[in-house]
């Protein structure tokens, strides 16, 4: 099943069944989450990426005339609000309301990751990247009460990796800028999966999970609960 149809049996199946049920909450403190996707966003990837070029591992070999690139930022844009609406917006928040959000970030993750499909094939690590990935977005999530720095974050990863850097795999009819080519162990270059199937990002997705876990923690009266 594919990564379109899975999202759009998603958005059948919570529109007729729980359409009124489960608000979805975009914008909270728009200033302070916007600063906070961007931040967020821009030390993921940029992490990440330094790590490899500095290191060697990662180099850029020529650039690509690419046509209409708005565009293709906002079509990944609406991608990405597409995905976070659904899985983290009215998925979580449901399961959220009705069990707890440990049990709503385990199962939105694995749902997450079952969209990624391209993953499996890349190899374990790729796959331990999306799962990552996801929990460090959802805890975005809780930290926040709304989307805005989620969609920020997720969008940044995808648009500046795989569109501007052209490091990260996306859909195949989306233009790269940059051409990058990887050099060494195929745990730090990743093979066929680029950057996200390095354990390079592995480490950072961790640290980004610990950093918002003790954001959390330290104010509690962050803490979300969407329990009735």
């Amino acid at each position: 099943m594919s990564c379109l149809l899975t999202l759009l049996l998603t958005a059948v199946f919570t529109m007729l069944i729980y359409k009124g049920k489960i608000q979805v909450k975009i914008f909270g403190s728009p200033v302070k989450d916007l600063l906070l996707g961007i931040c967020f966003g821009v030390i993921w990837i940029g992490a990440s990426v330094a790590v490899l070029y500095l290191s060697g591992i990662l180099r850029f070999a020529g650039k690509n005339d690419v046509q209409s690139l708005p565009i293709w930022l906002i079509a990944a844009l609406l991608n990405v609000i597409m995905q976070e609406y659904l899985m983290r917006g009215y998925l979580f928040q449901f399961l959220a309301q009705k069990v707890n959000s440990i049990t709503a970030i385990i199962i939105s993750t694995l749902l997450f990751t079952v969209m990624h499909g391209g993953a499996f094939e890349a190899g374990v690590i790729a796959v331990l990247n999306v799962i990552t990935m996801s929990v460090f977005i959802s805890l975005l999530l809780l930290y926040t009460g709304n989307l805005l720095a989620p969609i920020l974050a997720h969008f940044i990863w995808n648009s500046v990796g795989g569109i501007l850097l052209g490091g990260v795999l996306l859909a195949d009819d989306y233009p790269k800028v940059l051409n990058c080519t990887f050099s060494g162990s195929t745990l730090l270059t990743s093979g066929s999966a680029k950057i996200e199937g390095s354990v390079i990002v592995l480490i950072v997705n961790c640290l980004l999970i610990l950093a918002v876990h003790f954001m959390i923690r330290k104010h509690s009266k962050k803490r979300i609960s969407w329990k009735k």
